[in-house]
């Protein structure tokens, strides 16, 4: 089977939001290598279908498909392969976006202990795989635990060259842990230096600096530093404005601005803010209804 032409064939019905088509060409493509006895394409069809599945929120169909390549690898004897254990990650990631946190942690354990057999501690692999579990993990309200894998992820990343964005995003990601057990100080630290690293890439700043941004606004407005926090939400608002638009994210950091202006007493900037973010919800419900409008008719 031409690997090289079903995944280009793929790219294009995403590319061309074919979405409808995707179905049917994975499971016509997986009988064809099921024909072909080409196990290698079988595994990453399947693959393939857990991650889509997971995608559109049909979780059965991705849970289907993970069982069978699993027993497939499996009766190949591929269960302690990195495949395998590439497998178990995308399997562990369908459960976990539908809820199924327990067996979720059991596949990432699994993968774990396959990686620790096979591959050398510090292995940017290991990274993924942590993050993947802290997010897991703080789901299944076991925050300790989360710090530690996130804390565990952030030591590997830092070592790699120009992992710079990735290093930010992470120490975000691991900030946000610390502002859920209430440590806004060492929430604070963390968010100052992803700051840093989002700022040193000037214009490749990402999506994830205003998650920073407000993060930073949000430990401000807890230790009570209002003008800090107000100029911390302020960028973060450019920021998504810059990456996303006037969105539903924006009105809440408009919303969230007004509450610091409260704070400091600022009545007319406050009152701004919240004019600002009701026309973007009225906006966006208006938005909505009409799709509903549109699709009815």
């Amino acid at each position: 089977m031409d690997m090289n032409k079903y995944f280009e064939q793929l790219d294009a019905l995403f590319a061309e939001n074919q979405i409808e088509k995707v179905e049917p060409f994975l499971y016509g493509s997986l009988e064809q290598a099921k024909e072909e006895k080409d196990y290698g394409a079988y595994i990453s069809i399947c693959n393939e279908m857990i991650g889509f599945f997971r995608s559109v929120s049909e979780f059965r169909k991705a849970f289907d498909a993970a069982e069978d390549v699993l027993l497939l690898m499996e009766e190949l004897q591929l269960d302690r392969s990195e495949h395998f254990a590439t497998t178990l990650l995308n399997t562990a990631t369908a459960y976990r976006a539908a809820g199924h946190y327990k067996q979720a942690y059991t596949y990432y354990k699994q993968a774990l202990q396959i990686y620790e057999g096979l591959i050398p501690p510090g292995d940017y692999r290991y990274a993924g795989l942590y993050n993947n579990m802290s997010i897991l993990l703080e789901k299944m309200e076991q925050n300790d635990e989360a710090i530690q894998c996130a804390q565990n992820a952030l030591a590997i990343i830092e070592t790699l060259e120009g992992g710079e964005m990735e290093t930010a995003t992470t120490l975000t990601n691991l900030a946000l842990l610390h502002f859920k057990v209430s440590d806004y100080p060492k929430a604070q630290e963390l968010l100052e230096r992803a700051l840093r690293l989002f700022e040193q890439g000037g214009d490749k700043t990402d999506a994830h600096y205003s998650g920073a941004l407000a993060g930073v606004g949000e430990a401000y407005f807890h230790m009570k530093d209002y003008e800090k926090a107000l100029t911390a939400y302020e960028k973060a608002l450019e920021e998504v404005e810059k990456h996303f638009g006037r969105n539903l994210s924006y009105a809440v950091l408009c919303e969230n601005c007004a509450a610091v202006c409260e704070a400091l007493q600022k009545e007319e900037k406050r009152q701004a803010y919240l004019q600002t973010a009701a026309d973007i919800r009225d906006l966006l419900c208006a938005g909505t209804a009409a799709d509903g409008i549109n699709a009815a008719g």
